[in-house]
């Protein structure tokens, strides 16, 4: 039988459906993902120069694998403090009293593993015995972990302040900081800031109970969260103080956080006196083992008057870091003053007030003071909030430049041109 022509059967097609990602991102994670692309990218290209470099110059093979060298480029990133690290999650500690060694030289006492805080190398130990990943691969995915949840915690405080565009500014502002090379390296300042950024924004937002176990955490990551731990005692003492704030958040929570913030320094700094003997051993070996104490600033001016003569009589002279720290330090006065006018919350203010005076007055390497400042975050507020006034154009050629520049600034010259 045939079929009438007209009344041929249509075509039927099928609308399409969207394509559907197995997983998605629940929506308060999606804000994140402009500023961890930054800083990924920004960090992926700096790295990538220091190898580079690394390569192209080979000094690295005729160092010390323990002081700067290694059979591949990638075991820089684990020498200097990152050995000693990577011996505490190996083997633990061995404290014991002090040991003088011989006079004239540049240390008076013997080093030992106990100056060097306990969290990092028990993470690293932790991801190893978890994933079967060696100490070294271990230590550095908890450092990159870290780096990104650091910069997720400093993009969320700025956002508070000046919005997520400035937010996202600041996290690739970190990625290419002075001494940003050791975010992805065997050190503690990734894990440290991820802890800090966060400890701020929970205070920030009245969190007190997260604040003060966050705040306690830090004091076991490194002696420099005494400042952290200040910062959170003085925002939940003066919410305590003012009537309306201790109506409106109450007395259990924010007294919570000022008790449990310096507990976990407090702890780790007895249990170092009890083990060597000393109820000051650990304050003793940094200053006779590596020449860390505080001095009031005495060793800074001395670096500083020096340095503008041209002269290198100091102790730990190392030409470029020294260079680099000294235009980090002319800065600091203009970034502190630029912070000041956004009139930030008292906690952020009381952080890196102290922070700077604690850096400049105590004496340590001078061409480290850009890495003891990267924890600092709250100084790139007011640089964020200056490029996020500017188009996307500008800010990829800022960007693209300024990765690439911190392959050297950044990663070189501490780990090859000085001692990180």
């Amino acid at each position: 039988m045939s079929t009438a022509q007209g009344n041929t059967a249509p075509t039927v097609t099928t609308p399409r459906r969207p394509l559907r990602l197995p997983l998605r991102l629940p929506p308060a994670a999606r804000p994140y993902l402009p500023p961890l692309a930054l800083y990924g990218a920004a960090k992926l290209t700096g790295l990538l120069v220091f190898a580079w470099l690394l390569t192209s110059a080979g000094d690295y093979r005729t160092k010390d694998p323990r002081f700067g060298g290694g059979a591949h480029w990638w075991d820089v990133l684990s020498t200097w403090d990152g050995w000693w690290y990577l011996q505490v999650a190996q083997k633990g500690y061995h404290p014991e009293p002090l040991r003088p060694l011989a006079p004239g030289g540049q240390f008076s006492a013997e080093q030992n593993s106990v100056a060097f805080f306990p969290l990092y190398p028990g993470l690293v130990r932790a991801v190893s015995e978890i994933t079967g990943m060696g100490l070294y691969g271990s230590a550095i995915l908890v450092s990159v972990v870290c780096s990104f949840v650091a910069a997720a915690g400093i993009y969320a405080v700025v956002s508070l302040l000046a919005g997520a565009r400035a937010g996202t500014m600041a996290a690739g502002l970190w990625a290419v900081a002075p001494a940003a090379g050791v975010e992805w390296a065997v050190y503690t300042e990734s894990l440290f800031v991820a802890i800090a950024a966060w400890t701020c924004h929970a205070v920030m937002r009245r969190r007190w109970v997260a604040a003060g176990l966050l705040a306690f955490l830090s004091g076991l990551s490194r002696p420099t969260a005494a400042v952290l731990i200040g910062a959170v005692g003085l925002a939940a003492l003066v919410t305590l103080v003012r009537r309306d704030s201790r109506r409106e958040q109450g007395v259990a929570a924010p007294l919570y956080a000022a008790v449990a913030a310096p507990l976990g320094l407090l702890t780790y700094i007895a249990w170092v006196g009890w083990s060597m003997g000393s109820p000051g051993a650990y304050f003793s070996l940094q200053r006779q083992a590596w020449a860390h104490y505080f001095d009031f600033g005495a060793y800074t001016l001395d670096v500083l008057r020096n340095v503008a003569v041209g002269h290198g009589d100091y102790l730990f002279a190392y030409a470029v870091p020294d260079l680099i720290a000294v235009q980090v330090v002319v800065a600091l006065p203009f970034l502190v003053a630029l912070l000041l006018r956004k009139r930030p919350p008292l906690v952020l203010t009381a952080y890196t007030l102290a922070s700077i005076v604690t850096i400049l007055g105590t004496q340590q390497m001078f061409g480290n003071t850009p890495r003891y400042l990267l924890p600092v975050f709250p100084l790139l507020l007011a640089p964020a909030a200056a490029l996020a006034r500017l188009r996307w154009p500008a800010l990829v050629v800022f960007f693209s430049t300024a990765a690439v520049a911190s392959g050297w600034y950044a990663h070189y010259v501490i780990f090859e041109l000085g001692i990180p």
